[in-house]
């Protein structure tokens, strides 16, 4: 059966700049190759699902610019629902200005225009959608009162909620409690548990997860993988080796795929390596919504993996978003 999945979140247009190095305050740098492309965490997410064989229904804002026709006309043509997509006149759409240096470390500036007017009305509209759903995914880069309204209505009807906290910020409680699947990075963890973020190590993830509370926290961890915090347990799940050139919105796509294999019904130490397998190719392609995977394209990369060769991307690294990408 087709997984149902509601993303709930932001979508932007990326303006991409590659640069030889990443610029120090003040600094101006010459860039080469730019692009023009479709991101923002929320669309990422969905555009990431729906790739990979789920039916997805989006709801976001959008202005009613240039940007947010385009964004709209995209998303229809990924098959994604978008009923539930409010195009708004008052503001512009969202926009993120970003630069890539040649190891695929980037810094990024987002300007949210409507994603910072989305409202729990607006989710409120989607709630039969959200009934319906095999798991609602989330972010953080729209208003916190639409996140707690997608969180309260899935949670009422014992719909799945995966919560990917990035930007990381201190979240109600009442969000958190309800949450069924929390995937942060190790900065966002701490960020959430109210530590500070600097003193972080892979021995402090229990004294997390206990303070978070949440039943199944998924920590990504960069080149290491990704560790599941289950009932005080810990298990590591390794990344698969890449040399990355781009990791705008790999951690999108690690989340859209977790979503996907959860909602198929696969325990999570599968679906989480299946998630890093989307997560490692993305980081080995330019751009967020282009860079991500499809369904075909996934299975034959664990495959290759699997028989200890990688055809799709060349040698080792990181198939994560840095701390606090947005995209």
């Amino acid at each position: 059966m087709t997984p149902k999945i509601v993303v709930v979140g932001s979508a932007n247009t990326d303006f991409v700049l590659g640069v030889p190095e990443l610029p120090s305050r003040g600094a101006t740098v010459l860039g080469d190759e730019f692009r023009v492309v479709r991101g923002g965490k929320g669309a990422n997410q969905a555009v990431a699902a729906a790739r990979l064989g789920a039916d997805v229904t989006f709801v976001a804002r959008l202005g009613t610019d240039s940007f947010g026709h385009e964004a709209l006309a995209a998303y229809r043509e990924e098959g994604i629902r978008t009923e539930f997509i409010v195009q708004d006149p008052g503001i512009h759409s969202g926009i993120a200005l970003i630069m890539v240096n040649p190891n695929g470390e980037n810094v990024i500036g987002v300007g949210p225009g409507a994603n910072g007017h989305l409202t729990a009305e607006d989710v409120q509209a989607a709630s039969a959608a959200i009934q319906e759903a095999d798991c609602v995914l989330l972010q953080l880069e729209i208003p916190i009162e639409a996140v707690q309204a997608a969180v309260e209505i899935a949670h009422r009807h014992q719909v799945r909620v995966i919560l990917n906290p990035a930007p990381a910020q201190k979240l109600p409680q009442e969000v958190l409690k309800s949450v069924d699947y929390l995937t942060p990075n190790e900065t966002e963890a701490a960020i959430l548990a109210g530590e500070d973020p600097s003193g972080i190590g892979p021995d402090s993830l229990p004294r997390l997860a206990s303070i978070l509370a949440i039943p199944n926290l998924v920590v990504t961890l960069g080149s290491r993988g990704a560790a599941i915090l289950q009932n005080g347990q810990t298990s590591l799940i390794p990344t698969f080796p890449i040399t990355p050139i781009d990791t705008i919105a790999s951690g999108d796509a690690f989340n859209g795929a977790l979503a996907v294999a959860l909602a198929r019904g696969e325990g999570i130490a599968e679906a989480v390596k299946y998630a890093n397998a989307a997560g490692a190719i993305t980081a080995t392609r330019p751009g967020a919504q282009p860079s991500l995977p499809t369904s075909k394209e996934l299975d034959q990369f664990m495959v290759s993996s699997a028989s200890g060769s990688n055809p799709a991307v060349p040698d080792a690294v990181d198939s994560f978003d840095q701390a606090g990408t947005p995209s």
